[in-house]
C-alpha cells in the first residue's frame, strides 16, 4: 500500500505469477523439475520445532514426502485421513508411500460424526465456507499437531501443472469454440443443452447435457459452468423472486472472465490456470488449510507454491502440463523414480467426503431439518418448495444433489449462528 500525503491510499499486488505467451513458452526435463522442487522443499524444512508432512496418497503429497525423505537424516513424520467408504479412501496409497520411505506414519478415519464439526468450522472460517473437505482437513491438522508443529503439504500441484480434469475438458472445448462461431454455438448447443436429459450417474465425459451447456457459452462462461456446483438453472430454481431482483443481473462468471483477461497470455490453458490461482486456490484450498491448521496451532507450508517454482512452472509449454489427456504430465514424469506407478497414474480421487451416502443414510434427518427448518425459510433467499424438491430428488436416489445440499447446509448453520449471536 502506498499512501502519499494529501492523497488516497493505493493498493497493488507486490507480486503476481506471469504465464508466458505461446511464443515464449519452453520445455523442461524431469530432472530440472526435481531440482527446482527439491530446493523449495529444502527451504521449508528449516525448522526449530518438530516437522512432518501431510500424506494423502496422491501425486503431490507423495512427491513432497519422497523429497523430504531424501533430505532428512531422520524418518519423516507423515499424517493421513481415511474413510470407511472405499470409493473415497486413499489411505492404502498413503500407507504404501509411508512403507517405501519408512516414515513415522499416523492415520485416522473420518466418519459421519465429523458433521458435528460444522458449528466449530463456522467459528473458525467466519463465513459459510462451502468445501466439505474442511472437516477431514481439520481432523488431519489435529492429528498432525499431536506430533509436530509444522507440516508440509502438496497444495498447488493441480493448479500449477493442470491436474484437475476440468483443464482437459476446457482445452478440448476451446478447440471446438475456435472452429464454430459464437452465434452458432449459442443457438445449437444451447438448445441441445436444454433438451438433453441430465445424467448425474454418468462419468463426467458422458454428461452431454453439461458439455452442450458449456459449449454454448464463451470461454470464461464455459469454464465457470464446469467448476460450479449449481448451474444457472438450479440457482434460478432455488432463489426467491426477491433475491433474483436483488442480484440486478449480476453473474459470478464475470469474476472468471476478468481474471482470464488479466492473465496476459494467449494460452487458453494458462488462462484457466490463472483464473483458478486467483479464485479457487486462495478462496478455497489455501483458506481451508489455513483456518483448519491455525485452529489447531499448526503451521502448514506449501513447497509447490514457492513463488520461484510457481513462476518456473508458468513458463512451460502446455504439453508439459497437459499431454494426451494426462494432467501434471511433467510432474508425474519427474516423480517416476520416487513414487510408485500406480499412485502416479491412477484416476484422480481428490480429498472429498462421501456426502451423497451420508445425506441418504446417517445424516438423512439432519439435512432435512436444516433445509426445511425456519432459518432458510426466514432468510428470504430461497423458495421453500424448491429446497424440499432438491432434498427429495437426492434422498429418493433420482439424482445426486449432495454438493448443492452441502452448500445449503453450511449456509443454514452460518445463518443460525448469526441469528443466535444477534
Amino acid at each position: 500500500m502506498l499512501w502519499r500525503r494529501g492523497g488516497a491510499p493505493k493498493i497493488d499486488a507486490y507480486w503476481d505469477v506471469k504465464f508466458a505467451s505461446t511464443d515464449r513458452q519452453r520445455s523442461a526435463s524431469p530432472e530440472e523439475l526435481i531440482q527446482e522442487l527439491r530446493e523449495a522443499v529444502d527451504l521449508r524444512m528449516i525448522s526449530d520445532v518438530p516437522l512432518g508432512a501431510f500424506l494423502s496418497g496422491g501425486v503431490d503429497s507423495s512427491c513432497i514426502v519422497a523429497l523430504m525423505a531424501g533430505l532428512s537424516s531422520q524418518p519423516v513424520k507423515t499424517f493421513s485421513i481415511g474413510f470407511n467408504d472405499k470409493a473415497f479412501d486413499e489411505s492404502s496409497y498413503a500407507a504404501q508411500m509411508a512403507a517405501r520411505y519408512h516414515t513415522e506414519h499416523h492415520s485416522r478415519i473420518a466418519d459421519p460424526d465429523s458433521i458435528d464439526l460444522v458449528d466449530r468450522l463456522i467459528d473458525f472460517y467466519d463465513e459459510p465456507f462451502g468445501d466439505s473437505s474442511a472437516m477431514p482437513t481439520f481432523k488431519l491438522c489435529a492429528l498432525a499437531r499431536e506430533n509436530v508443529t509444522v507440516a508440509l503439504s502438496g497444495d498447488g500441484g493441480d493448479e500449477l501443472f493442470a491436474g484437475y480434469r476440468r483443464y482437459l475438458f476446457h482445452a478440448r472445448q476451446e478447440k471446438l469454440r475456435a472452429l464454430l462461431p459464437g452465434g452458432f454455438r449459442k443457438g445449437v448447443f444451447g438448445v441441445l443443452g436444454a433438451l438433453y436429459p441430465k445424467a448425474d450417474w454418468a462419468p463426467r465425459f458422458m454428461r452431454a447435457k453439461n458439455t452442450f451447456q458449456e459449449l454454448s457459452q464463451d470461454s470464461a462462461g464455459g469454464f465457470f459452468a464446469s467448476i460450479s456446483v449449481m448451474n444457472d438453472g438450479m440457482r434460478a430454481r432455488l432463489r426467491s423472486a426477491g433475491q433474483g431482483r436483488a442480484l440486478q443481473g449480476y453473474h459470478p462468471a464475470s469474476i472468471i472472465r476478468a481474471h482470464m483477461q488479466a492473465a496476459d497470455t494467449d494460452d487458453v490453458l494458462a488462462q484457466a490456470q490463472y483464473a483458478d490461482i486467483k479464485t479457487w486456490l486462495p478462496g478455497d484450498i489455501l483458506t481451508k488449510v489455513d483456518r483448519a491448521s491455525m485452529a489447531n496451532s499448526l503451521e502448514v507450508r506449501c513447497p509447490i507454491l514457492d513463488y520461484r517454482f510457481a513462476q518456473w512452472s508458468a513458463s512451460l509449454l502446455p504439453q508439459m502440463k497437459l499431454n494426451q489427456g494426462t494432467g501434471k504430465y511433467l510432474l508425474k514424469k519427474a516423480c517416476e523414480p520416487y513414487v510408485p506407478h500406480d499412485i502416479l497414474y491412477r484416476p484422480k480421487q481428490g480429498f472429498s467426503v462421501p456426502l451423497a451416502a451420508w445425506f441418504r443414510g446417517p445424516l438423512r434427518g439432519r439435512i432435512r431439518d436444516a433445509l426445511t427448518g425456519p432459518v432458510l425459510k426466514e432468510s428470504g433467499y430461497f423458495r421453500p418448495d424448491a429446497l424440499s424438491d432438491l432434498l427429495d430428488e437426492h434422498q429418493s436416489g433420482r439424482r445426486d444433489q449432495a454438493p448443492a445440499l452441502w452448500l445449503l447446509f453450511i449456509l443454514e448453520a452460518f445463518l443460525r449462528k448469526e441469528r443466535g449471536a444477534g
